[in-house]
């Protein structure tokens, strides 16, 4: 491709830029999961909309769902001179802030929930009749043996048993 530069000024400036693309503008790039629209698919929803296509057809040119297509637009379309405008690089931006990591905890965040959890864990939270609430029960798996099928009937087993005894006190 020609951009007016030779070919070892190029590759400097490539180098020196950090040798890869930004994410945002490297269109050939996969999106992280099926689950998430790629910044190609953003642009090709811009392009559709700018053309009149309805959301359905969008959907169908994609291969997505029109309720994932409806819901980028509602959520990414700014309001301009009174009408809807979707773009496709502030939707990207948009998206790769709320996915930004790490996240805290909700543990850590909340230290009413923490405390609680704590509590609950350590079997000190009392029950309105006065009873202490007792922590869960650990069985140890070294009793189920030593192979995985085992570990995983006796992990079934012990699911089954604790979902009975907390279905049993929440009867009393």
């Amino acid at each position: 491709m020609g951009c007016g530069i030779s070919q070892p000024v190029g590759t400097r400036w490539f180098r020196e830029a950090g040798g890869l693309p930004p994410f945002h503008l490297s269109l050939s790039s996969p999106s992280p999961s099926d689950r998430y629209l790629s910044f190609t698919e953003r642009e090709e929803i811009a392009l559709l909309r700018a053309q009149g296509h309805g959301v359905r057809e969008m959907a169908r040119r994609l291969g997505r769902a029109a309720s994932t297509i409806s819901r980028e637009l509602r959520r990414n379309a700014a309001t301009r001179s009174g009408n809807l405008d979707y773009r496709a690089t502030t939707a990207q931006w948009h998206a790769e802030r709320a996915a930004r990591r790490p996240k805290q905890a909700k543990l850590a965040a909340n230290a009413a929930l923490r405390t609680y959890v704590q509590d609950r864990l350590g079997g000190a939270i009392i029950a309105p009749d006065g009873a202490a609430l007792p922590g869960p029960a650990v069985p140890s798996l070294s009793a189920c043996g030593s192979t995985s099928r085992a570990m995983r009937r006796c992990a079934s087993a012990m699911r089954r048993s604790t979902k009975r005894s907390t279905s049993r006190a929440e009867v009393h």
